[in-house]
């Protein structure tokens, strides 16, 4: 293909920090399309949660639930759910210790528990309501993500699940993936399918969750805005999300003008 690939991370990136899509984003990302590039979404997000974000500026190619999930161009092409055996004892130890989770599938999400406030919190944090309870969503659905809500550091206690990855995004809940999922895993399964080298491949992001990828691909930016551990990974380091930090960056990198 011609062109340059680029990834965006959602929270922190495309999105400032009311949420909203800068000016100055939507009109650069329209003209990496006029030029010939490749946009696509890395997030950790389900699919299901930022629909208007891809209807709003065109992008149907995504990696989502930090990899578990990808979509090229409308179509699925990679799926790797978590375990439902896993899901049970992890169901089981998080309601010994007192702990709320949310099943994510790729159109719906349910909580264990109801009007917790851990969940209220983070999850307001993304403009998004508390989920109602079906702690026996797992049963049924596909899982390709799990929300853990326990304050910082408590996450250690569920290091015995070798099976699983925990990545904590808020102060109060952390993302749970199978063991080894990350956005870098899904950029690799649309690498194949586009036959892509990793040189062509730009990401930006500002998260924890984004560290593999932004290690992985040929040029990883750090929004101004990132934890500090990816501005020392990243390739180049932008301006803030609300500083025209995307815009900045791509002309920096020339692929706009």
């Amino acid at each position: 293909m011609n062109g340059k690939v680029i990834f965006f991370d959602i929270d922190g990136t495309l999105l400032d920090h009311n949420k909203q899509i800068p000016n100055s984003t939507r009109t650069v990302i329209q003209q990496l399309k006029d030029e010939g590039h490749h946009v696509a979404i890395a997030t950790g997000r389900a699919p299901f949660m930022f629909e208007d974000l891809r209807k709003e500026l065109g992008i149907q190619t995504f990696v989502s639930f930090n990899g578990q999930y990808v979509v090229f161009e409308g179509e699925v092409i990679y799926r790797n759910p978590l375990k439902t055996e896993t899901l049970e004892h992890l169901l089981a130890y998080a309601s010994e210790v007192k702990h709320p989770l949310v099943f994510m599938s790729e159109d719906s999400m349910m909580a264990t528990m109801d009007n917790h406030p851990y969940i209220e919190e983070s999850m307001g944090t993304l403009k998004f309501p508390h989920p109602i309870s079906n702690p026996d969503f797992y049963k049924d659905h596909e899982i390709f993500q799990t929300l853990l809500f326990c304050k910082g550091g408590e996450e250690e206690r569920y290091q015995h699940y070798q099976d699983l990855t925990i990545i904590r995004w808020h102060d109060l809940s952390t993302d749970i993936l199978p063991f080894g999922g990350s956005k870098a895993e899904g950029i690799k399964q649309l690498m194949t399918r586009l036959n892509i080298d990793k040189d062509d491949i730009y990401a930006f992001g500002d998260g924890l969750n984004d560290l593999e990828m932004i290690e992985f691909v040929g040029t990883g930016v750090a929004m101004g805005n990132a934890v500090p551990s990816l501005k020392e990974v990243a390739d180049y380091v932008t301006k803030a999300v609300d500083m025209d930090g995307i815009s900045h960056g791509l002309k920096h990198l020339g692929l706009i003008k």
